[in-house]
């Protein structure tokens, strides 16, 4: 039986482009653990996949997981397939363009063979604790680079 596993992402951009910050908070079992990092120059879209990524990334064991994020763009790319169209096509949308991120849903599509992940989309910026504490983390991950001497 794999173990039950819940993480909560989010990630922020201020600019997009511009600094940003990403977090995960993981609890197995009451137990809980949380990440966060950040990068001078990203996007919005680039964090919210960063977190997921680093948050599966945590897990030592394939883990049956419910990931909770407040991206459409993440949670739509999965539950509406279109990671997995866009694996057929050789990572081309629909209109025949490339992926954007491609380095990053090339890797999340590894993990996600990892294990069994459910995504639920949240409404971000509202009553869902994990998610605002994830929210929180990622901007503290911004303040602490936007106050980088160089």
């Amino acid at each position: 039986m794999l173990k039950k596993v819940e993480i909560w992402t989010d990630g922020a951009c201020s600019c997009n482009p511009g600094p940003g910050g990403w977090a995960a908070i993981l609890n197995y079992r009451g137990i809980e653990k949380q990440i966060s990092g950040g990068n001078v120059s990203t996007t919005n879209n680039i964090m919210e996949l960063t977190a997921v990524i680093e948050g599966l990334k945590m897990l030592k064991e394939k883990c049956d997981v419910t990931l909770y994020s407040d991206s459409s763009y993440v949670v739509n790319a999965i539950e509406q397939n279109w990671l997995e169209n866009w694996q057929i096509k050789g990572f081309k949308t629909a209109n025949n363009k490339p992926v954007k991120n491609v380095e990053l849903w090339q890797e999340l599509a590894k993990l996600l063979k990892e294990h069994k992940v459910k995504f639920v989309h949240v409404k971000g910026h509202a009553d869902n604790e994990n998610n605002n504490r994830c929210d929180r983390l990622a901007r503290a991950e911004i303040k602490k680079i936007s106050e980088l001497p160089f």
